[in-house]
């Protein structure tokens, strides 16, 4: 089998809750975001097809869609060629989230109520007992929980569109990088440092942890994109 494919295939998560043609373009998403298709390799939809077995329709879709993202593009007489993801990028989408996640927490803090502080904290006392037993994916689940919280409270519902749509890009990274021991427990740190800033009302604080939290989360993501060889 194609060396490509293979990657593809690897990362096919097949599920009788998902139509195929959205498994097929989630895992050429994220076969192509981790660098493991190179940029400006040519992608085949009838091999892909005849080597997975399955037909050129969610195929076709998923090459689609991911021109719609840019993570592909079409260029005539050649077919579809994937683009991927570059280090500007992630600098990019890290610029745009510094502010966006800085605006949501404020936003969030101003209309919680005390009920509502009282399950942040929950929450993050349950994301340190994850972090102390070592349960790596529910503590993955709780950090997306942290941050779905603070949008939601926030009730700037076209905000959190925003950010979904940026964090798509990066995840897959992210994962890998919250994986390590240290960067788990910094991260948990540092959104007990983000509930005590909201808890006193210190804008300035939040706006400094926020912007250093994600910075670090950053330099994470772009140490595993040098490692792949992502430029």
């Amino acid at each position: 089998m194609n060396p490509t494919i293979e990657k593809v295939k690897d990362n096919l998560e097949l599920s009788r809750n998902k139509p195929l043609k959205t498994s097929i373009y989630e895992a050429f998403k994220k076969t192509i975001i981790l660098g493991d298709i190179p940029a400006g390799e040519r992608i085949n939809e009838k091999e892909f097809s005849e080597q997975l077995n399955i037909s050129r329709t969610p195929i076709r879709f998923a090459l689609q869609e991911l021109v719609k993202e840019r993570l592909a593009e079409h260029r005539p007489r050649i077919g579809i060629v994937v683009k991927g993801i570059s280090t500007k990028d992630a600098y990019e989408i890290y610029d745009i989230r510094k502010s966006l996640d800085t605006l949501a927490t404020i936003e969030a803090m101003k209309r919680m109520t005390t009920a509502d502080f009282a399950e942040l904290k929950a929450l993050l006392e349950q994301g340190d007992a994850y972090n102390q037993s070592d349960q790596v994916d529910e503590l993955l689940q709780n950090f997306s929980d942290f941050n779905s919280f603070l949008y939601e409270k926030s009730q700037m519902l076209r905000l959190k569109e925003i950010v979904t749509e940026l964090q798509a890009y990066l995840i897959y990274f992210r994962d890998i990088a919250i994986r390590s021991a240290d960067r788990r427990s910094i991260a948990l740190a540092e959104h007990w440092l983000i509930y005590n800033g909201m808890k006193t009302n210190d804008i300035d604080r939040i706006t400094l942890i926020t912007h250093e939290h994600l910075d670090r989360s950053l330099q994470f993501i772009l140490k595993e994109m040098e490692r792949r060889r992502i430029e």
